[in-house]
């Protein structure tokens, strides 16, 4: 697991490279715009919503003392709900309405690392794709938010709320990077089987999700440049494992 982690982090070291040398920066216009529209719209309403949030998770305190250290414990944690949520629904958005764009960006780079330009692979068109990013990105959303309320409510719990953050870091990771990978397996596997693919190497999406979201703190440019680098990262390692470690239906 650490070691596929390790994998899919390095994958990124040479991706800036990559997409200039292979002329992408056309097919990530839109992406870059709709990551940027989006990150506005969603961070500018979460911004209201924290200390409404953090005034009613305060109410359950009904005792005089320690109400202000608990007020002030809570505004925190509303806060922070905000920005979990707010980070999960960014992620999600931009990758199911970028997916017609990637496709292409992940198909490039297989052709570049197998030397195959031939369309062997499933053909599938700018709606099929787009459908399938919603998708795939829908049922990651549920699946996501199932696991990260429980982990919320962990961080009542002194102690425990700090392995709790670890652990919803990498719950996020995770998603982020199976987003990323499923462009380039969308060409090659039907839903269910991109599915199992991920499954099986849970390591490389986590790896790729870790800078994806790491991308996402840097102000602005962050949010403008996670796309392009993080579907590179992650159509470069897909591919190069789709090379050593096929799957195969019966397995999926």
């Amino acid at each position: 697991m650490l070691k596929n982690i390790a994998t899919g982090i390095k994958a990124y070291f040479g991706a800036f490279g990559l997409i200039s040398k292979l002329k992408l920066w056309k097919y990530f216009a839109i992406p870059m715009v709709i990551s940027f529209v989006t990150a506005i719209l969603i961070f500018t309403s979460a911004y209201g919503l924290s200390d409404n949030i953090g005034r009613f998770i305060s109410k359950i305190w009904i005792w005089d003392w320690g109400k202000e250290t608990f007020s002030t414990i809570s505004n925190f944690i509303g806060w922070l709900i905000i920005i979990i949520i707010g980070l999960i629904l960014f992620k999600h958005i931009i990758m199911a309405l970028s997916a017609p764009f990637m496709s292409p960006v992940s198909e490039k780079i297989e052709a570049h690392f197998t030397g195959n330009t031939s369309h062997t692979h499933r053909n599938t068109s700018f709606a099929q794709q787009l459908w399938r990013g919603i998708k795939v990105n829908v049922r990651n959303l549920l699946m996501e938010l199932l696991l990260t309320i429980p982990i919320l409510l962990l961080k009542f719990i002194p102690i425990v709320n700090i392995f709790s953050t670890i652990l919803l870091f990498l719950v996020q990771a995770y998603y982020a990077g199976f987003g990323n990978m499923d462009y380039a397996l969308e060409r090659h596997f039907q839903y269910k089987e991109s599915v199992q693919f991920v499954r099986k190497h849970r390591g490389l999406a986590i790896g790729n999700g870790i800078v994806f979201i790491l991308c996402l703190l840097v102000p602005i440019i962050g949010v403008i440049m996670v796309l392009p680098l993080s579907v590179t990262a992650a159509s470069i390692q897909t591919i190069e494992t789709l090379k050593l470690k096929p799957i195969t239906v019966s397995e999926a």
